[in-house]
């Protein structure tokens, strides 16, 4: 029986590991220095830029148990969560923090297997099972457990793991998984373990709450025991049983995380997803054999596979080549152990994703960044027992390629369009692929173009999440409504706890003057109480209906989770005002403008509430700035022109209200005011046909009349002026003016 080893390493030895470990770092780096500005792509958006519970890290409850995210990358997922809160705190939703953590996470990694491999190799062989091979490796440990550790590092396949933002779940448990063995092995050697013992089954525990791979751990310890260490199961056991007992209890957390789920990742992965389980196994011979394959020629690389289901033919070739892998582990798990060992590092850490179904992702290349470093260590391990060290140039020679390949892969992720782009022309039958693009040219404008490939996405599969939902909104901007509509229904009805495009429903419905608008507001507020433009157009909605103390409770709740809400602060103004509550009104909208000044209709609404108050100088200088942030709003130069009318400046008066015209000529109001102004300015030809022009619009407009009559009086064409009052009083019984006109008519014998 071995004793345990101390490592009492020589300077040359430390200076020589120092060396390697910065040159890991730096390699890695330089492999990944284009990685800081690749911006947040699919599964990143909702769960960064849509991630609430990462907006503030206390109370740390919220961070580590995110309610409402079941299906999400971060649910269930306590530590990553709260690595994604961390980063937010430091540079909020820009990427630049996201990228460096993901490059660090990656750099302390290829430090640990760098420091696994090493330390594995002057562990074995045991002085029973001592070799000329064995010594070969263990005298060069450093060298080669450099070069596995950076053909790891650079190997192009990571790229998704590190560049991927919220695949940081899988690069940090990574990170924790092999710190749990580094730990276990600086705890066989050290002479008082317990630090290192609390220090792996922590590391443990950390990978369990990052990412549920991370149970395979307490399995592959064990392993690694038996292996390396004791030389059999039975003596490590008795050795050591209380640390595998502990790590296996780590399971026990990761049950109760799992079960936070519903026990299927919100209805993604688990045995109740409506996935048969043989249907999903029969997909992952393709799976493992694709891995493989990348292993050795990673090109080309894709960034999602999408959906697809596999028979037994389908699976057969594959089969051919995983089932002889496996059967070869299992043989030398028996035979040649330290083979086994490796063989079982990759089957079992990719067992429980290839194990439990999935209705989502059937082949994900990060899921090789651990089994990754199986593959390199066996093809490594071998050159070395057959070529000696002289071969492991040609394995640094294959890293320096691969940190170019890297390189390169990450300039795809560069932005969304040249990564959807790239995943399409090579795997052209994936839906969320043709999907990704679709939406990464909508955010571009290109809207037609978008529509192909969301249309092509939804022949692909059907019942996607958010196909029907992008659909609506790229029919919604071509003005599309009925068909916008139909798309927010069907996407409500396949995916019911999908709140956005019940959301954008109630939106098109407000469009379209649909009353039940309202109701698709309330059933949003309802399923995210925390939604405050939710509340807000729920407000907007009732407010439509005239309804504006309805309103104003849901304005206020908008207000309440939103206090910036400006647009919210505005109409609950407005509601105030249609109840005569001018005061709160005003207030309202000087709240507006603080949070955003240049908001032309805050200022125009204040105006109209000032005008209410007769305060007439502000009243002006409110029309004025509304006027300026919007010379296109013909509401705004039309009271302008009013008020401007009213205060004896009828020069200025007129040339907004002709804008008023101009912008918009079937505007009866316009052409009203318009004529009264130029009747004031004694122009009253030009005022007779400014009002012909209003009533042409609306015949029953009392007031055109009205003033058509005074114009055609200051013509002395008295009969037809005559006419026009009467008209005016016809429509309006209570307009006096015209009543008193008629009176001074009948007061003159000699007009008709």
């Amino acid at each position: 029986m071995r004793a345990p080893v101390t490592d009492p390493a020589a300077p040359a030895s430390r200076r020589a590991i120092l060396i390697c470990a910065a040159a890991l770092a730096l390699a890695t780096l330089a492999a990944f220095h284009n990685t800081f500005a690749v911006p947040l792509v699919f599964d990143d958006i909702p769960s960064v830029a849509g991630n609430r519970s990462i907006l503030h890290l206390w109370p740390i409850w919220d961070v580590l148990n995110p309610s409402g995210c079941d299906g999400y990358t971060f649910s269930g997922r306590p530590v990553l969560n709260l690595s994604l809160a961390l980063c937010h705190a430091v540079s909020g939703t820009n990427v630049w923090s996201y990228h460096a953590l993901n490059l660090l996470i990656h750099i302390g990694a290829a430090l640990a297997l760098f420091g696994i491999v090493r330390r594995t190799l002057r562990l074995h062989p045991r002085p029973d099972q001592a070799s000329a091979d064995g010594a070969a490796l263990q005298s060069n440990a450093t060298p080669i457990a450099f070069t596995i550790a950076l053909l790891w590092a650079l190997h192009p396949l990571q790229t998704e793991s590190v560049t991927y933002i919220v695949q940081r779940a899988e690069s940090l448990m990574g990170l924790f998984f092999l710190l749990t063995f580094y730990g276990f092995i600086r705890a066989v050697e050290s002479p008082r373990p317990l630090g290192w013992q609390v220090f792996t089954v922590a590391a443990c525990l950390l990978g369990v709450a990052t990412k549920e791979v991370a149970a395979a751990a307490p399995v592959l310890v064990l392993l690694y025991d038996r292996t390396f260490v004791a030389g059999t199961f039975g003596e490590a056991w008795r050795r050591r049983r209380w640390l595998h007992l502990a790590l296996a209890a780590t399971w026990l957390p990761l049950l109760y995380l799992v079960a936070g789920t519903g026990w299927n990742r919100g209805g993604t992965a688990g045995f109740g997803v409506g996935v048969p389980p043989w249907a999903y196994w029969l997909t992952q011979f393709k799976a493992v054999a694709r891995y493989v394959e990348l292993s050795f020629w990673p090109h080309p690389l894709v960034f999602e596979y999408g959906v697809f289901r596999a028979g037994l033919a389908d699976a057969a070739p594959y089969a051919l080549v995983v089932v002889p892998l496996a059967a070869a582990t299992l043989v030398a798990l028996r035979r040649r152990p330290v083979t086994g060992f490796v063989g079982a590092w990759f089957f079992v850490i990719l067992a429980p994703t290839s194990l439990v179904p999935s209705n989502v992702q059937m082949i994900v290349e990060h899921r090789m960044y651990l089994p990754l470093a199986a593959v390199i260590a066996l093809a490594v391990g071998a050159s070395v027992t057959l070529l000696g060290r002289r071969s492991l140039p040609v394995f640094l020679a294959l890293a320096a390629a691969a940190g170019v390949l890297t390189e390169r892969r990450n300039r795809t992720y560069g932005s969304d369009l040249s990564l959807w782009g790239d995943t399409v022309t090579h795997s052209p039958g994936s839906a969320p692929a043709q999907l990704g693009l679709g939406t990464a040219l909508f955010q571009r404008g290109r809207t037609q173009e978008a529509l192909t490939h969301y249309e092509i996405s939804l022949r692909l599969d059907p019942s996607s999440l958010t196909i029907h939902y992008n659909l609506g909104l790229t029919f919604l901007r071509l003005d599309r409504r009925q068909e916008a509509a139909a798309q927010f229904v069907e996407e409500c009805r396949l995916h019911p706890r999908f709140y956005a495009p019940r959301f954008e429903l109630g939106l098109t419905q407000l469009l379209m003057d649909r009353p039940q608008a309202a109701e698709q507001f309330e059933q949003t507020v309802r399923m995210n109480p925390t939604f405050a433009e939710a509340h807000y157009e729920w407000g907007v909605a009732l407010a439509r209906q005239g309804r504006p103390s309805e309103a104003i409770p849901h304005y206020q709740d908008a207000l309440r989770l939103r206090p910036d809400y400006a647009e919210a602060e505005c109409d609950l103004g407005v509601a105030l005002y249609q109840l005569n509550r001018v005061p709160e009104a005003v207030a309202c909208f000087q709240r507006a403008l603080q949070t955003q000044p240049d908001m032309a209709d805050a200022h125009f609404n204040l105006g109209m509430a000032l005008a209410q108050m007769g305060r007439s100088d502000e009243v002006l200088a409110q029309y004025a700035e509304a006027v300026r942030l919007n010379p296109d709003g013909v509401g705004f130069h039309l009271n302008f022109g009013i008020e401007l009318a009213r205060a004896g400046r009828v020069a200025e008066a007129l040339d907004h209200l002709q804008k008023a015209v101009q912008l918009q000529p079937a505007l009866p109001q316009a052409h009203c005011n318009l004529g009264i102004a130029l009747a004031e300015s004694g122009r009253a030809k030009e005022a007779v046909v400014e009002f012909q022009s209003a009533l042409s619009l609306r015949p029953d407009y009392a007031a055109a009349h009205y003033g058509l009559g005074n114009a055609l009086i200051a013509l002395q064409r008295l009969p037809e002026a005559k006419l026009h009052f009467e008209e005016a009083l016809r429509v309006d019984p209570h307009l006096d003016a015209a009543r008193e006109m008629l009176d001074r008519f009948r007061a003159v014998p000699d007009v008709p």
